[in-house]
C-alpha cells in the first residue's frame, strides 16, 4: 500500500522495515465482519487497539479486582492496571522478536475485558449459574462484549475488530479444547500475561503482608531473582527491595523467552506467519526455567490464592453474584432495556449473566444491597 502523500509513511511500509518474515503483517489481515475502508496511516490492528482502549468495557476494568479487593487498600492491581502491565511486557517481547506490535497490543488490551466482578470468584459463580446453558468463561464473554454488547458505532454492533484480533481471543477461549498453535502474536500475549501476573501478584501479596520476601527466597525462581538483587544492592528499604525483586523477576523471564525463542526464530526457514502455525512452534523458555516458573505458580496458589483472607473475600463475592443473578432471573423486568431485549436472542439466564458480568465490583455490591440485602433474601 502506497502512502497518500510523499512524506506520509503507510503502515505497510513501516511494517516492511520493522517486522520479521514470520510476523503477522497488517496487509495480510482477512478483514472485518463488516467491511470498512482502510485508514490513510493507521493500520487495521492499530485501529483495533484504539477501539478496545476507548470501549466502555475497558474503562470498567478500573473497578474490577485482580486478586485483592479495594477493601485491602488502593495500592494493589485492578484488572485495568494488570492489563496495562501485560501490554507493556508484550510490547517489549514484540519488539525484541520483531513481531506485530500493534496486533499484540490490541490483543493484550482485550485479553481480560470479559472478566466479571470479583475476579475468578465471580466467574466461577456465573459458571455455576449457567451450568445448564454451557457455563460462563470470561474469555468467551470478552468476544460477546466486543462483537455484540459494545455500542460505539452507528454502522455495526460491537467494535468490528479484525479477524486476527478476534482469533487471538478465541484461541484463549478455546485453549483447552484446541490442538492448534496460534499466531506468535497471540502466544506473546499469553506469555506476557503469565509473566506479569506472577510477578505482580507477588508484589501485591508482599505489600499486603500475605507473604514475605524471606518465604519467597525459598522458591527457586524468586530466590534466584532475590540473589541477583542483593548482589547488586545493599541496605535497600523493604519497599525498594520488593519493587526491585518484582522488576528482576519480570526481566529474567522476558529475557529468557527472548534468549530461548529468538535464535530459533532468527534461524528458521519460515517465510510467513502461516509457516510458523504449520510448524506448531511455541514461544517459551528453557525447560529448566519453565519448571522453576511452575514451582513459583504452585507456591502462589498454595500461599496466596488459597490464603484464608482471600478465600473469605472470594466466598462473599460468589454469594453476592449468585444472589444478584437469581434476583434478576426471578424479576427480569428490572433489567436495563438492552439486556431485557437480549432475552429473546440468548435466553433469560444468559442475558442476566451478560448484565452481571459487565458490572464493576462496586456497582455489583450496590445492586446486591439494593435488590437482595435490603430485601432480606
Amino acid at each position: 500500500m502506497s502512502s497518500t502523500k510523499p512524506w506520509l509513511q503507510s503502515f505497510a511500509e513501516r511494517e516492511a522495515v520493522l517486522l520479521a518474515p514470520y510476523a503477522m503483517f497488517s496487509v495480510e489481515s482477512t478483514g472485518r465482519t463488516h467491511p470498512e475502508s482502510d485508514h490513510a496511516y493507521r493500520g487495521p490492528f492499530q485501529r483495533d487497539r484504539d477501539r478496545v482502549l476507548h470501549s466502555s468495557a475497558f474503562r470498567r476494568l478500573s473497578g474490577k479486582m485482580q486478586v485483592f479487593t479495594g477493601d485491602r487498600g488502593d495500592y494493589h492491581r485492578t484488572r485495568l492496571t494488570h492489563t496495562m502491565e501485560v501490554s507493556s511486557v508484550a510490547r517489549t517481547l514484540a519488539r525484541a522478536l520483531r513481531l506485530n506490535e500493534d496486533l499484540i497490543e490490541a490483543m493484550a488490551l482485550l485479553h481480560d475485558i470479559g472478566h466479571p466482578p470479583f475476579g475468578h470468584a465471580g466467574e466461577d459463580a456465573l459458571h455455576d449459574c449457567l451450568k445448564d446453558e454451557g457455563g460462563f468463561s470470561h474469555n468467551q464473554y470478552a468476544l460477546t462484549v466486543v462483537e455484540e454488547l459494545e455500542e460505539r458505532y452507528p454502522d455495526f454492533p460491537g467494535l468490528n475488530l479484525t479477524a486476527e484480533t478476534l482469533a487471538g481471543q478465541r484461541a484463549r477461549a478455546n485453549k483447552i479444547a484446541s490442538r492448534s498453535v496460534p499466531l506468535l502474536e497471540t502466544q506473546t500475549v499469553d506469555v506476557a500475561d503469565s509473566i506479569t501476573y506472577n510477578a505482580h501478584d507477588i508484589d501485591d501479596a508482599v505489600k499486603l503482608g500475605i507473604i514475605n520476601v524471606g518465604q519467597l527466597s525459598r522458591v527457586p525462581l524468586a530466590g534466584e531473582a532475590l540473589s541477583v538483587v542483593q548482589s547488586r544492592f545493599t541496605n535497600l528499604s523493604a519497599e525498594t527491595l520488593r519493587a526491585t525483586l518484582v522488576h528482576q523477576l519480570i526481566d529474567m523471564q522476558v529475557s529468557a523467552v527472548v534468549a530461548y525463542s529468538g535464535p530459533i526464530l532468527k534461524d528458521s526457514p519460515w517465510q510467513n506467519h502461516r509457516d510458523v502455525v504449520a510448524a506448531q512452534f511455541q514461544l517459551g523458555m528453557t525447560p529448566e526455567l519453565s519448571e522453576q516458573k511452575c514451582q513459583l505458580e504452585r507456591y502462589l496458589y498454595q500461599h496466596v490464592y488459597r490464603h484464608e483472607q482471600l478465600l473469605k473475600m472470594r466466598r462473599q463475592g460468589q454469594d453476592q453474584s449468585w444472589e444478584l443473578f437469581d434476583h434478576f432471573v426471578q424479576q427480569p423486568h428490572l433489567l436495563p432495556l438492552r439486556f431485557a431485549k437480549r432475552i429473546a436472542v440468548v435466553g433469560l439466564r444468559r442475558a442476566v449473566a451478560d448484565y452481571v458480568a459487565g458490572m464493576t465490583d462496586r456497582f455489583c455490591r450496590q445492586q446486591y444491597e439494593l435488590h437482595c440485602w435490603n430485601s432480606g433474601s
